[in-house]
């Protein structure tokens, strides 16, 4: 008897499962015009730029690093950065949009900011590496914080492939955010504490 409970169970989580999936696509057709699709993929164009921009920005914080740790922590960024851009052609195929860049001005900023520190620091110093830390970490709590948002809404619009690859990038920026934490708690900061 408690078989057949099972049996009916699932028989009925079954159908509850193709009844959601039949309303996704139903509401799919509508939600291009809807208003958090459209900012959905504005947020998407505004990261891809971001994305697209971060890969120089790392090669020049790489070349202004001092010490071989940070310069391999930007190096492997930006390669993982590379992999993040591929992810979201893939995010946009997913929800049937081009992919295309839209002037991020928050990243432009950072970036900036970054240019900044390496005019304002001595060549060499730990205190050039640990102030580019801190601007690298700006950018990751930049994209960790879209990132975040932006599988919630994928989440929230149905789009579960392309959440799923959105909360791989989300979880590698986080990572990055750790090991940049990491590098400068095991000798930088302390290094740079001791220059005059």
């Amino acid at each position: 008897m408690a078989t057949k409970t099972t049996e009916n169970n699932t028989t009925s989580s079954s159908a509850e499962k193709k009844m959601q999936v039949d309303n996704a696509n139903v509401n799919e057709k509508e939600m291009k015009d809807a208003p958090l699709h459209k900012f959905f993929v504005d947020a998407l164009k505004d990261i891809y730029y971001a994305e697209h921009k971060l890969v120089d920005a790392l090669q020049t914080m790489h070349d202004a690093a001092t010490t071989e740790e940070l310069k391999d922590a930007f190096e492997d960024h930006q390669l993982q950065t590379k992999k993040h851009i591929s992810r979201l052609d893939k995010v946009f195929k997913l929800i049937d949009e081009t992919p295309e860049q839209k002037k991020c001005e928050a990243m432009d900023g950072l970036i900036k900011e970054g240019e900044e520190i390496i005019k304002s620091t001595e060549e060499g110093t730990m205190t050039r590496d640990a102030a580019l830390i801190i601007a690298a970490q700006k950018v990751e709590h930049y994209e960790i914080a879209s990132y975040g948002g932006l599988a919630q809404l994928a989440i929230t619009m149905g789009h579960d492939k392309a959440a799923d690859l959105l909360e791989k990038i989300l979880q590698e920026e986080e990572d990055t955010d750790y090991n940049l934490t990491e590098i400068a708690e095991t000798s930088i900061n302390f290094d740079a504490e001791q220059e005059d």
